[in-house]
C-alpha cells in the first residue's frame, strides 16, 4: 500500500521533489501523492510542471481537469488553496 502524500508548495523545490518522487519510480508504487498546497490554479501548475526551464520537460503526460485539479499520467492530484497551512486540509485528504 502506498503512502498517501500531500506537498505544501508546488513552486520549483516542490514540483523538483515530484519530479524526483517520480523518476525514482516511487510514484504509483510506494508513494502516492493525494494533494499539493498552493495558490496558483491547475493549468499553471501543469505548464509549469511539463515545461521546466532547467530540467527540461516532464517525461510524462501532465494536465489538468479543471482549476482544482491537476492530473499526471492519469493520476488526479488535488490542488488544495489556503493562505495558511494550518488550514489545509490534509486529514481529509487522508494524509
Amino acid at each position: 500500500m502506498a503512502v498517501k502524500v500531500a506537498i505544501n508548495g508546488f513552486g520549483r523545490i516542490g514540483r523538483l521533489a515530484y519530479r524526483a518522487m517520480v523518476e525514482q519510480g516511487l510514484v504509483g508504487n510506494e508513494v502516492e501523492v493525494v494533494a499539493v498546497g498552493d495558490l496558483v490554479p491547475a493549468d499553471n501548475l501543469a505548464y509549469l510542471l511539463k515545461y521546466d526551464s532547467t530540467q527540461g520537460a516532464f517525461k510524462g503526460e501532465v494536465t489538468h481537469k479543471d482549476d482544482e485539479t491537476l492530473v499526471v499520467d492519469g493520476a488526479e492530484i488535488k490542488v488544495v488553496k489556503a493562505p495558511s497551512p494550518a488550514e489545509l486540509p490534509w486529514k481529509e485528504l487522508g494524509v
